[in-house]
This record gives structure tokens, sequence and C-alpha cells, in this order.
């Protein structure tokens, strides 16, 4: 397989600051999205923080799969890595991230007591690839909107700290991927979700990716959704969409464009229900 190389200069910089910056953390949170909690792990992170102390965030859960988001929970308890699943969207998980924190950082907490520093401030890291919800996450433990945040990967193009609380402050930083995927698989999933950009794959690659996966879990939605009868050739399928949803270009002709988008939006979604794409049985080692 042809290597896929993606690493824009904003990258490499970032990771170059984050290994500066890491001798200030005392934690680092690493956002994953839930749908593909393994293979939105940046090794190169892993390399970056080193010992610090790290805690999984399984971010966008109301778009994953319970079952799996647990499945994955058990997996990274078994590697002694803490783990939790959140959406950012929703305020009420993050007293519940406040706590974790409060449990990985006691320690911290009790040596600097011991020095007489009665509150000492806690500097927690957040990183992960693009567009796992980084600023959408920090805004809600701030409780105010305090970074740009959007939909697309690369909003975010520098390192900032933000006092969240008296004792605690936060360190934004860019959404960086390595420099290759080695793995086609792992390349496609992340195009799936939209984790890195709709230009940088064979758009027509990642739809069939993504139509065999529903076709494999979600053969019934799928069916459902776009009023057609799934038969073992792809283009097949393609077709019916194209003409179930209208996308017909002159000649009668399926326009195979639209039908790409319009399948890339509708997975993205929800539109046949919560998803993971990542197996734990499919992975040996974090």
């Amino acid at each position: 397989m042809k290597q896929i190389q993606w690493y824009p200069g904003h990258m490499a910089k970032t990771k170059r600051q984050l290994k500066e910056k890491m001798k200030q953390i005392d934690v680092v949170l690493e956002l994953v999205d839930a749908r593909v909690p393994f293979s939105s792990m940046n090794p190169i992170i892993k390399d970056i923080i080193n010992k610090t102390k790290r805690v999984i965030v399984m971010n966008k859960a109301d778009l994953a799969d319970q079952a799996h988001i647990d499945m994955w929970q058990t997996y990274f308890t078994s590697k002694n890595i803490p783990s939790i699943s959140v959406n950012a969207q929703h305020q009420k998980t993050i007293s519940t991230i406040y706590q974790l924190l409060d449990d990985v950082t006691k320690d911290m907490k009790a040596k600097a007591h011991k020095r007489g520093i009665d509150e000492p401030i806690i500097r927690v890291m957040i990183v992960g690839i693009p567009n796992v919800g980084k600023s959408t996450f920090i805004n809600k433990l701030a409780g105010k909107k305090k970074l740009k945040i959007g939909d697309k990967p690369g909003v975010t193009r520098q390192t900032q700290f933000i006092t969240v609380t008296k004792g605690l402050e936060i360190m934004d930083t860019p959404g960086i991927l390595w420099p290759k995927f080695d793995d086609e698989k792992t390349a496609l999933k992340l195009a799936l979700i939209g984790s890195i950009k709709d230009s940088i794959l064979p758009i027509d690659n990642v739809v069939i990716y993504g139509l065999n996966y529903l076709i494999t879990h979600k053969l019934k939605k799928l069916e459902e959704h776009y009023n057609i009868t799934v038969t073992d050739d792809i283009v097949d399928v393609l077709d019916q969409i194209g003409r179930s949803r209208g996308c017909i270009q002159r000649g009668n002709e399926i326009d195979y464009e639209r039908v790409y988008y319009l399948f890339l939006h509708d997975i993205r979604h929800m539109a046949f229900g919560p998803i993971c794409l990542d197996e734990v049985s499919e992975i040996e080692t974090v």
C-alpha cells in the first residue's frame, strides 16, 4: 500500500511546541473520537507526553455505540490508563471531568500541601487530532466561550493557556496528525468521520469503505434511509442512492460526486444511528 502522507508545516511546529511545554504540564487529557477511539489516538502524542499522567477522553460519545464505548473503557483500564466518555456539547458531563481530574491529581496536591502550598495550580494540556472537539470541550470546562470553534479540522492554530478555575489552568493545542498513515484503514476511518480533510484521500474510496461498514453492521438502517435494496455490487448501491435522492445529471446519469457528499453528510450526522469503526479485538496495544 502506498503510504498516505499529510503533515502541514503548522503541525510540525506544534509538535515542537508541545515538547517544550510538557515540563509545565501535570496532566494530559487526550481527546479521541468515540467512534474511532484507537484510530484517533496519535502515536506522536504518546511520545511527546512521555511519563506525564494521561487520561483518555472519548468525546462525541453520543455519536458512538455505547456497547463499544464500554468495551474500550474496559480495555483502557486494563492498560492502567484512566478514561471517560463524554459529549462536550453537554454541560452535565463537565462535573465528571472535574472529579476525574481530582482523582488523578490528588497525589500531586498532597505533595504540594506538604511543601506548604495550600492551593496548587494544576496545569492540564488538551491534545488530540483535528476535529475531535477540543475547543468545545474547553469552552464547557471554562463555562463560557473562550476559544474559536468549528466543525472542520484545523481551527485551533496555536497553543494557549486558559485559567478555568483558581487552581486549574488548561492549555489548548492545535490538532496534529502523524507524518504518514501506514495503515490505509486508519486513514479511511478518520476521513469518514471528517478528522482529515475530504481532499486528502480519494472520496470514492472513503465512501465505499463507509458503505461496506454499514452493509456489514447496519444493513437495515442503510436500506431504510435511502429506500434501496443492497446488492453485492457496490456501484449498484451507489446508483440506487443516486436515483433515490435525485442525484441525476444530464443524460440521466448518476452524479456520483453529489452521492458521495450526501453519504458523508449522512453518516457524520447519525442518519444511520451511532457507530463505532474501531473494534477492541482488532488491536493489541496502545
